[in-house]
C-alpha cells in the first residue's frame, strides 16, 4: 500500500488548474487568425472548426462571442462568424491607444528596470539579432511582443497592464499584417528595439516616452500605406 495513495490519485490535477474547454477554443482560434491562417472575411464555419477540434460546437460558438469582443471577428446576423477585415480605422484606433499606454509603461518603467528585467530585454534582443534572412511573421510578432512585454511587467501599473492583455492579440493581428506585407523584421527589428532599449536604460522619463512615440510610428505608418478600407464611417 505504501504511502497510502494510489497512483492515480497522485497523478490527478486540481479540478482548477484544467483550462476550460472554451478558453483552449478561443486560444486556439485567436492564434489562428492572429497568424494569418484564417483570411479577413473568411467565413468561420461553426461545424467544420467543431470537427476539426474534436469538440462540440457550443464552445465554438461561445468562442467566436469572446473573438467578437475582442475585434478578431465579426458575427453577421443568420449567416456566421466571419474574420474581421482590418480596416485603417482599425488601425488608427490601436495605434493610438498603444502609444498612450506604452507611453505610460515606459515612463514607469525605465526608473524601476533593475538588471534581471534588462537582461530580459537583451536575451530578446539576442534573438532577433540572430534572426538571419527572411523571418517568419509568427516569429518576428512572438519576439515583438515578448519585448514589449518585458516593459508592461516592469511597469508595476495592474491597470496599464490589463488594457495592455486586452490589446495585445489585436496588437498581434497587426503586427502579422505589417511583417507579411513589410518582410523586414531581419534588418530593422533588433535595431529599433535596441534603440527602445536604450532608451529605457537612461531612466528618464521623458526620453522613455520620446523613444516609445519614435518606435510605434514605425509599424504604424507601414501600415498606413496598405490599401486599407476606411471601415464604418
Amino acid at each position: 500500500m505504501g504511502d497510502g495513495m494510489s497512483s492515480s490519485e497522485g497523478m490527478m490535477l486540481p479540478l482548477q488548474l484544467q483550462p476550460a474547454l472554451g478558453d483552449v477554443v478561443v486560444a486556439l482560434l485567436r492564434d489562428m487568425i492572429s497568424e494569418g491562417r484564417f483570411q479577413p472575411g473568411e467565413h468561420l464555419k461553426e461545424a467544420e472548426i467543431a470537427a476539426a477540434l474534436n469538440v462540440s460546437r457550443g464552445p465554438v460558438r461561445q468562442a467566436f462571442v469572446q473573438l467578437e469582443a475582442e475585434g478578431h471577428v465579426e458575427l453577421r446576423r443568420h449567416r456566421g462568424a466571419f474574420v474581421s477585415t482590418l480596416t485603417a480605422g482599425d488601425v488608427e484606433e490601436v495605434h493610438t491607444l498603444r502609444t498612450a499606454i506604452e507611453q505610460l509603461a515606459a515612463e514607469r518603467a525605465c526608473t524601476r528596470m533593475g538588471e534581471r528585467e534588462f537582461a530580459d530585454l537583451d536575451a530578446v534582443l539576442a534573438e532577433m539579432k540572430a534572426a538571419a534572412g527572411p523571418v517568419a511573421p509568427a516569429d518576428a510578432v512572438r519576439l515583438d511582443l515578448r519585448f514589449h512585454d518585458v516593459i508592461y511587467a516592469a511597469a508595476d501599473h495592474q491597470r496599464v497592464l490589463r488594457v495592455w492583455t486586452s490589446i495585445r492579440s489585436q496588437v498581434s493581428f497587426f503586427l502579422h499584417t505589417r511583417n507579411v506585407n513589410f518582410p523586414d523584421f531581419a534588418r530593422v527589428g533588433h535595431a529599433e528595439h535596441l534603440e527602445l532599449r536604450n532608451a529605457l536604460a537612461l531612466a528618464d522619463p521623458q526620453a522613455a516616452r520620446a523613444a516609445v512615440d519614435k518606435h510605434m510610428s514605425g509599424a504604424y505608418l507601414r501600415l498606413k500605406k496598405l490599401d486599407l478600407p476606411r471601415g464604418a464611417e
